[in-house]
């Protein structure tokens, strides 16, 4: 699925990292991105991702990178694919994220509105189990994330700050015992909401999102130095100033709707090298 503009959309992401890890897709997943197979298959010679490491700061938007694009030099410097993408509507954590790991639109998963119930649609993270795999979630408590997909026969672990959250993504990289990893970071949102898209608070907390992927993934570079790798920035939706300078999102307009992700592989033989 492409929107009016041509643009993938997050929806194709959950396809695309089933087919990367050679497993089936979601039940209900939209077709994956060409150019991301195309990259995974260049750099893997073929192969199958081992180790999947999938980073979702929330509400950073596409504008904010081509207006604060050096505050992004820790993940380009760590991405060899950078893709712009939509959202979907309403562009709203819960619905957004659903979308990304169940690849459904919202009429067809059932979250369209800022609601957390948890999703009978088959995920991501189901596909994985269904092979066997074994995936985890890291994520601050009572966020999006932390209720939409529970229920699995998987691992979960929730805090309090993006900072414990990091930090045991770190643990569980080192341990080497998951096959993928999605850790969220719900930090720049709040500060957007509570100050503004460009205020000092958030950009700061921006910054603090780049530079927490970009130890991750050096984290994931080292300990998983031994397999064939897929890493991702992956945010679910943008942002806009409202009435007294304050954030905001939900809307069917660009600034809410246009983001971009940033992948990398790390084959095993490289890293052998």
């Amino acid at each position: 699925m492409e929107g009016a503009s041509g643009r993938c959309c997050i929806s194709q992401l959950a396809a695309s990292v089933a087919e990367i890890m050679g497993i089936a897709p979601p039940q209900c997943a939209q077709p994956p991105m060409d150019c991301l197979l195309e990259k995974a298959k260049a750099v893997l010679e073929g192969r199958k991702a081992q180790r999947v490491l999938l980073y979702n700061p929330d509400a950073i938007a596409l504008w904010l990178y081509a207006q604060y694009t050096a505050v992004f030099f820790p993940v380009m410097l760590r991405s060899s694919l950078a893709v712009p993408l939509l959202s979907v509507m309403p562009s709203v954590t819960p619905v957004c994220f659903a979308s990304m790991y169940t690849g459904a639109e919202p009429s067809v998963h059932g979250i369209q509105t800022y609601t957390k119930p948890v999703l009978k649609t088959d995920t991501l993270f189901d596909a994985l189990l269904r092979e066997g795999k074994r995936p985890a979630i890291v994520c601050t408590e009572g966020d999006s994330i932390s209720r939409i997909f529970l229920e699995r026969d998987m691992d979960y672990f929730f805090y309090t700050t993006p900072e414990a959250c990091n930090g045991k993504a770190k643990e569980l990289i080192q341990r080497n015992e998951h096959d993928l990893i999605c850790v969220y970071n719900g930090n720049y949102d709040a500060a957007m909401h509570r100050y503004s898209p460009e205020g000092t608070e958030a950009l700061a907390q921006l910054a603090a999102n780049a530079a927490d992927y970009a130890a991750l993934v050096d984290c994931a570079r080292q300990a998983w130095a031994g397999y064939d790798c897929f890493l991702g920035f992956c945010p679910d939706h943008g942002c806009h100033a409202i009435d007294g300078g304050l954030g905001s999102h939900g809307l069917d307009m660009p600034e809410d709707m246009e983001i971009i992700h940033f992948y990398d592989f790390q084959s095993r033989r490289e890293s052998k090298a």
